[in-house]
């Protein structure tokens, strides 16, 4: 549970995020893929394929399984609108890591 100052901190804070060009660029292609329900839901199904392959896959299968992954779906990245979520959506996540790291490294967490 927050405190008062805690909370106040971590509001402006999350304000700061949202002015960001990264996370503006990834709301813009979010509410512009969801403009297409069908669209959506196929990236949608993209990326819980691609997380499960990634988290359950062994490491010496990992590349080969990626591989044809990337194969199946070449033609759906190819979509204009699909590419550029998944662009926005990927820097967004990055920029979220290097968040979540720099905190993680000021506090000494381990």
């Amino acid at each position: 549970m927050l405190d008062n100052q805690m909370e106040a901190a971590t509001i402006k804070f999350v304000k700061s995020i949202k002015e960001t060009e990264v996370y503006k660029k990834y709301s813009f292609q979010l509410e512009k893929i969801k403009k297409s329900p069908e669209l959506f839901e196929q990236v949608n199904e993209f990326r819980r394929r691609n997380y499960e392959i990634q988290n359950t896959t062994q490491v010496d299968e990992l590349f080969d399984k990626m591989e044809l992954f990337e194969k199946e779906y070449e033609k759906f990245r190819e979509n204009p609108i699909v590419d550029d979520f998944l662009r926005a959506e990927l820097a967004f996540c990055r920029l979220m890591q290097e968040i979540s790291e720099f905190i993680t490294s000021e506090l000494d967490f381990e």
